[in-house]
C-alpha cells in the first residue's frame, strides 16, 4: 500500500474510533481527538507495518481502551 492508499485509509477508520471516545467517555470532540491522537493506538496504528489498519474501528476502539485502562 503506498502512503496516499495508507492515509485514506486513516481517514476512514479514525473518525468512527473517535466518535465511540466522545460517545462513551463524555468527552467533547477536541478533547476525544486530542486524547486519540497522543495514544499508544494511534502511534502503532499509523504505522502501516503493524497492519492494525487491518481491524474494524471499533475493534481499534476496545484496542485503545485497553491501551488506556489502568490494568
Amino acid at each position: 500500500m503506498n502512503e496516499d492508499q495508507f492515509s485514506a485509509m486513516l481517514a476512514i477508520i479514525v473518525p468512527p474510533i473517535i466518535e465511540q471516545i466522545t460517545k462513551n467517555s463524555n468527552v467533547d470532540d477536541e478533547k476525544a481527538i486530542s486524547r486519540f491522537y497522543q495514544s499508544k493506538l494511534y502511534q502503532e496504528l499509523s504505522d502501516e507495518k503493524s497492519k492494525l489498519w487491518h481491524y474494524s474501528p471499533m475493534t481499534l476502539y476496545t484496542i485503545c481502551l485497553l491501551y488506556t485502562s489502568d490494568a
